[in-house]
């Protein structure tokens, strides 16, 4: 498996990585075996950064699904737990299966400290920012994870959800690691506000996610008419000509697609060995990708 830094002071991780949300929002696998199969799966092939959060469940009664369910599959992988970042975010809510924010600095410490518990770790990877919160000023949730590293309870601090200005606003506090924001042909705001450009040339690691777009979008893919003759000349699917493209736009960018099968899972990682062609960049840089 390709490498690609993480960020400041933090290791290589795999070019892709993995998102665990589908594994536990609805339509989630029934089986939780069938979960863990996926996660092994992508392990066994070199991925070494999982993705995840709190919040990757049904609703507020089922907070930290996901992280529940990354651990147990750490606990009964063969491989070196050691090789494997695991990132984990706080500062949402699911309130009746809804998504809300509450990143007030006592919350998230909160969330942290579930979070410890739930990934059965005595420090966390990667500790992100959800999204800012409108109802609390940015810089007092930043600060909280501030804390939070000091006390030693997180390695690296990460924002998700954010604009060039707020990460510039938190890096004046705190060397930033990663920033996770959206990236997909059909949503390519991280690329026209400037966020990926900014993170490249501050050595902050990008985390793309839904990287083939998410829910009902990805279906759209297959029967794309500027993705086929590609997919073709390479012998890929147009999920992976997809992230390739997404690998293309920047030497920091790490897509984390997720998966719920092991088929889907593996066939992702293909996309680390496909080489876009200039011209094939243009033309999925041109063509249109509706999200009618």
């Amino acid at each position: 498996m390709k490498t690609r830094p993480l960020g400041h002071g933090a290791p290589a991780v795999s070019a892709i990585g993995f998102g665990g949300m589908p594994l536990s929002i609805q339509g989630r696998p029934a089986n939780e075996q069938t979960s863990i199969r996926v996660i092994h799966s992508v392990l066994g092939a070199g991925v070494t950064l999982i993705d995840t959060a709190d919040v990757y469940c049904l609703d507020d009664d089922d907070i930290g699904h996901n992280e529940h369910l990354i651990a147990q599959a750490l606990r009964s992988w063969s491989g070196s737990r050691d090789r494997v970042v695991v990132a984990t975010k706080g500062g949402l809510t699911r309130p009746g299966g809804t998504w809300g924010r509450d990143a007030r600095p006592e919350r998230l410490k909160q969330a942290c400290e579930r979070s410890l518990k739930a990934l059965d770790v005595d420090v966390i990877d990667l500790y992100q920012l959800h999204a800012p919160d409108p109802s609390v000023p940015f810089v007092d949730s930043v600060a909280a994870l501030v804390e939070l590293q000091q006390e030693g309870k997180i390695r690296w601090i990460g924002l998700s959800n954010v604009s060039v200005a707020e990460i510039k606003t938190a890096a004046a506090m705190v060397p930033v690691v990663t920033v996770q924001n959206r990236l997909n042909p059909f949503f390519r705001e991280a690329l026209e506000t400037g966020v990926v450009e900014h993170c490249a040339q501050a050595g902050i690691g990008f985390l793309a996610y839904s990287p083939v777009g998410g829910g009902r979008l990805n279906q759209k893919l297959p029967s794309h008419p500027a993705l086929g003759p590609i997919a073709e000349r390479h012998g890929v699917s147009a999920h992976a000509v997809v992230l390739a493209w997404v690998l293309a736009r920047a030497h920091n960018v790490i897509p984390i697609p997720g998966a719920r099968t092991v088929e889907h899972a593996l066939d992702s990682l293909t996309a680390v060995n496909v080489e876009l062609s200039p011209s094939e960049l243009a033309a999925v840089d041109q063509a249109e990708f509706s999200r009618a």
